[in-house]
């Protein structure tokens, strides 16, 4: 009977736990915001005749009794330029490693600087054509990449101001590369069914279509009175080496403690220079990092009932998984089953301590952090609870110093 009872009481206890979720869903339908009031305007102005999003409903996370740190003024905040729309292209790669080099800039040589994001894309293509041929075809050709990848072109081919190479021409306020991509691909393709896997003539065609939509990149420019190249500004001016920078990596499917291959498409070089750690030791990497004046680009899924667009921040809910549950294990879980994936790259440039949480200020280039006002500090951010951070952001760049302090 004794027994009976210790197990009827550890019955109800654990109904009792599971019981306690104190988050709440609600479907939300897509209202119009700054992509279709702002971006598609300008998009369609072109006449690219992109089709409008449809007004479907999607659950959410009810954050109506979620406290977090709303204001800018709540942080902080290390340097960073203002943030900058990516417009209609799969991009935020480019725009969040370039902005994590501007603070870098900063930091290291108090430079405030505003470095062009797509000089890194139109040579990112360019290499992209290159390997496509020389897999005859099987690599991945998209838009998307990983912050890694700009310092890869930053390698390779230099950078330039922002102010000497924008790639929007024709008066175009916002960048859409659709038309450009299909054009690429569609040649790529025709490259592959004729088994015409001639490098060069590839290389200049990819150009040709590039310099078409984007302009041509510039080989020299004055800035500050000076004549450079693109490495020599690299070089010279922004004194960035790349040797410097280190990407760490979480999850348990490789080794712990060496370099590793981030498996994602996105990766399509098949780097294996991330530096896979345990989650406690990735979250206490970043946090020092912030903690000693270091920004981070970091890489991560957004497709979450936690991630929400309208409060601009993003949370996991307890109906998904208790903060207590969060660990390397469900990380991989999720990583294993693609309920996590690689899809968005962002620049964290702050932090604050709130009621006994980390939350993270953290900038962006997409449209979904710019449906507030646009006159408002907050227009371009998210913030982000740690347990966002714990579950679902896989990577981070960082000044390889920071393993020093």
């Amino acid at each position: 009977m004794k027994a009976l009872t210790i197990i009827t009481v550890l019955f109800f206890s654990t109904l009792t736990l599971f019981a306690q979720n104190k988050d709440k869903g609600k479907f939300v339908e897509y209202e119009p915001g700054f992509y279709q009031n702002s971006i598609l305007k300008d998009v369609n102005a072109i006449n690219e005749n992109l089709k409008p999003i449809k007004k479907e409903k999607h659950f959410f996370m009810d954050h109506s009794d979620l406290s977090f740190p709303s204001k800018l003024s709540d942080y902080t905040i290390i340097w960073h330029s203002p943030s900058h729309s990516q417009g209609n292209a799969g991009t935020c790669w480019c725009y969040g490693g370039t902005s994590f080099f501007e603070s870098e800039a900063y930091r290291l040589y108090n430079k405030e600087v505003r470095i062009s994001e797509i000089h890194t894309v139109y040579w990112e293509y360019v290499e992209k054509a290159k390997q496509y041929v020389r897999t005859r075809g099987n690599s991945e050709f998209s838009q998307g990449s990983q912050a890694n990848a700009v310092t890869r072109m930053f390698d390779m081919y230099g950078a330039v101001p922002e102010t000497e190479y924008t790639g929007l021409l024709h008066g175009r306020k916002y960048h859409s590369h659709d038309a450009m991509f299909n054009e690429m691909m569609n040649y790529l393709k025709s490259v592959k069914n004729s088994n015409a896997w001639n490098e060069e003539l590839v290389v200049a065609t990819i150009k040709s279509i590039l310099n078409h939509y984007l302009g041509e990149p510039p080989s020299s420019f004055k800035y500050e009175g000076k004549e450079y190249t693109p490495k020599t500004w690299l070089s010279d001016y922004l004194k960035i080496n790349t040797e410097n920078y280190i990407d760490i990596l979480s999850i348990m499917q490789e080794p712990e403690g060496e370099n590793a291959t981030y498996p994602v498409p996105d990766n399509w070089w098949n780097s294996d220079t991330y530096y896979n750690v345990k989650l406690d030791e990735f979250m206490n990497l970043l946090n020092k990092a912030l903690q000693n004046g270091y920004s981070l680009a970091i890489g991560g899924d957004v497709s979450e009932s936690g991630f929400v667009r309208n409060t601009q921040a993003a949370a996991i809910p307890d109906y998904d998984i208790p903060s207590e549950y969060i660990n390397d294990y469900a990380r991989q879980f999720r990583f294993s089953n693609k309920s996590t994936t690689d899809d968005h790259i962002m620049h964290i440039v702050g932090y604050k301590k709130h009621k006994g949480d980390m939350w993270y200020l953290v900038k962006d280039s997409s449209s979904g952090s710019r449906n507030n006002n646009p006159e408002a500090a907050e227009f371009g951010y998210y913030f982000f609870h740690e347990d966002y951070i714990k579950l679902k952001i896989l990577t981070f760049t960082v000044h390889k110093d920071l393993l020093e302090l």
